[in-house]
């Protein structure tokens, strides 16, 4: 696709996910991912070599879904206006910023009415066990699913979109969803799911930090970054403690501690050191740096393609 396609695509595709966001009756590509996904795990993940199982699974699921893009973007090759409508409904699919942001929101409204329709309501977002969350907790979980996922639902899928554009940004949506799923360190998916994690940590690298960045640009806070390399590394992920660490900083709380998945308690080292009340102040506070972070996130990609035009 040529630049000009790709800056029309993206802006338009964030315009839409800032107005219409994932409607629930609207067929989206990760629910196919999703299913392609539990099809590959239900018939691999048994008997012996399940970490080469579940390495051919994701590695073969992703390049599947690369190849099936490249082919349909050159197919769409001397149809402009097709391209353009192919490149912009692929980012209005692949971000999930208003999604996610009306998801936060959701949570601390439900927190105003009663602590169980807290816990209901951060179940649809976090991975965690939510039954016994304090609503302390609940706040907490919130927020750090907002820090995180603004780097995996719209920093990460931006930053593979500028490097191999639409089949980069699908495929990275696939390694996503891969750890989402089967990325998990429990006794089912410790060895099928490590090759998943494994790649959804390399791909998070740079978008994590570069997250985290933004977090703290957005908040008009940059002298925070001595914060976020100190905190950053408080996280059994390599890349989550980054962006949540930002975060934190911006609003001077803390996040972390242990936290059940499955039944299973898994211990987090804190990130911050305040462990103060979090309030729904908080999470107007955390919204608005969300947002703010968003727009300079396709700020720069726009820029970003811009400028590679110009060199090429």
């Amino acid at each position: 696709m040529d630049w000009e396609i790709l800056l029309i695509g993206l802006l338009a595709g964030w315009a839409l996910d800032l107005v219409v966001g994932d409607p629930s009756w609207m067929p989206h590509p990760v629910v196919w991912m999703g299913k392609s996904i539990a099809f590959m795990e239900r018939r691999l993940n048994r008997g012996r070599h399940r970490v080469a199982k579940g390495a051919v699974t994701a590695i073969g699921l992703i390049i599947a879904v690369y190849m099936i893009c490249v082919a349909v973007v050159w197919s769409l090759r001397s149809w402009i206006v097709a391209e353009v409508v192919l490149c912009t409904v692929m980012v209005f699919f692949c971000l999930a910023g208003t999604t996610l942001i009306r998801e936060v929101g959701a949570v601390f409204k439900a927190l105003d009415r009663s602590l169980e329709e807290g816990r209901r309501q951060v179940a649809r977002i976090v991975g965690r066990d939510t039954d016994s969350l304090s609503e302390q907790e609940v706040a907490t979980a919130a927020l750090e699913t907002l820090a995180e996922n603004l780097s995996d639902g719209v920093v990460a899928p931006l930053f593979w979109f500028v490097v191999l554009g639409v089949p980069g940004m699908v495929a990275y949506k696939m390694v996503n969803t891969l750890d989402s799923m089967i990325g998990y360190r429990n006794d089912r998916y410790l060895l099928f799911g490590r090759c998943a994690a494994r790649i959804d940590d390399i791909a998070n690298w740079i978008p994590a930090r570069l997250t985290s960045m933004l977090i703290i640009l957005a908040a008009g806070r940059p002298g925070l970054w001595r914060f976020v390399c100190r905190f950053g590394r408080c996280h059994a992920s390599p890349n989550s403690g980054w962006p949540e660490a930002a975060m934190a900083g911006v609003l001077g709380c803390r996040f972390g501690g242990t936290h059940d998945y499955f039944g299973v308690a898994v211990y987090k080292p804190y990130i911050g050191t305040d462990s103060r009340r979090i309030t729904h102040n908080d999470a107007v506070r955390g919204i608005k740096v969300s947002r703010r972070a968003e727009s300079m996130a396709v700020a720069l990609a726009s820029v970003t393609i811009v400028a590679i035009s110009l060199i090429a």
